[in-house]
């Protein structure tokens, strides 16, 4: 092997090239769906079981991705490696499936020999390979063309373009069924619960506000020294004031407090009804967490009441919890 001077090489200008193969190779890709995507996607769709991806080397590799994208998008879906297959998995998949088994050449034997088996079993099998005439697309009840011009790789040898359009075509796939299931952001953050997406769309403000004997709250004939022992005590730097009914009246911050001070008031005759914050933003329990992020953020403020539909008071939620949470 032979290594040309560093010097000599247009490495953007190659990655460029290789871009374009590969781009050129996805937008010739549209040009060939027809009525076997049309009619995989109703069978994916009408499936009982779970749906197959199988594919051997890179193909497999690929396989694996689409199984994963399947999966999150709301099609069971998993990934079995032909060679185990043959060798005991093949216990794995059942009559009621849709395999999709994947090679370039289309006469690769190991997943030709496994979609062979699971048709006996009664499975629909769908099949992506590059050539229309294959012992791959012969096999399968509906064939999709990942045919390419040119791989990216100079030599011709190392899969490339081929790759990049067999995971489009899975991409595909997955977004068509997607669209098809009306599948939700909502849905999407449940396969995905310890992301931060799944956070920021799962979590609710009742999962993570102070409530019962951890919410500061006042009436409003409480003297202002005793509401700054209740804001001190349990450290939110503010209390709620709520009416005999536990309405919330409103609420009194650590700034109001400062505040309070600068305007003179006598700590010793004051009451917190007298100085609290009234007609204060509030947020529902059943409010997601992140649009309270939004809220705080945009009001610049860092706590808020948290209320009922009849304003009655159920906790208080602060920006550390937000923090604490993943939600920002």
């Amino acid at each position: 092997m032979t290594q040309r001077s560093k010097k000599n090489l247009d490495f953007i200008g190659l990655a460029k090239a290789v871009i374009k193969i590969e781009a050129d190779a996805i937008q010739a890709l549209s040009g060939r769906l027809d009525e076997n995507f049309e009619n995989s996607c109703h069978a994916i769709l009408a499936c009982k079981g779970r749906v197959i991806i199988s594919g051997m080397g890179k193909s497999g590799h690929i396989s694996n991705k689409i199984a994963a994208t399947l999966a999150s998008t709301g099609t069971p879906a998993f990934f079995v490696h032909p060679g185990e297959a043959l060798h005991g998995d093949l216990g794995m998949i059942t009559g009621e499936d849709v395999v999709i088994s994947i090679s370039n050449s289309g006469t690769t034997e190991e997943v030709l020999t496994l979609a062979s088996l699971v048709k006996r079993l009664g499975a629909t099998v769908i099949g992506m390979s590059g050539d229309k005439q294959s012992p791959l697309a012969e096999i399968s009840d509906f064939h999709l063309d990942i045919a390419v011009a040119q791989e990216a790789c100079p030599m011709g040898l190392a899969p490339t373009s081929s790759t990049t359009v067999t995971l489009v075509m899975g991409d595909a796939l997955a977004v068509a069924l997607l669209e098809a299931r009306g599948f939700t952001p909502e849905d999407f953050a449940r396969s995905h619960p310890g992301g931060r997406l799944g956070k920021r769309l799962l979590v609710h403000v009742k999962d993570i506000m102070h409530s019962g004997d951890a919410t500061p709250v006042c009436s409003p004939e409480t003297s202002l020294k005793d509401a700054i022992l209740e804001i001190t005590g349990k450290k939110l730097g503010a209390t709620l004031v709520v009416n005999p009914d536990n309405s919330l009246l409103g609420i009194f911050t650590d700034g109001d407090l400062r505040r309070a001070f600068e305007d003179g008031i006598d700590l010793k005759t004051v009451t917190i009804g007298d100085v609290v914050h009234r007609n204060c933003i509030t947020t529902l329990v059943n409010e997601l967490a992140v649009n309270v992020v939004n809220l705080m953020q945009d009001k610049e403020i860092t706590v808020l009441p948290v209320v009922d539909n009849s304003n009655k008071v159920m906790g208080i939620i602060h920006m550390h919890d937000l923090l604490k949470a993943g939600i920002v």
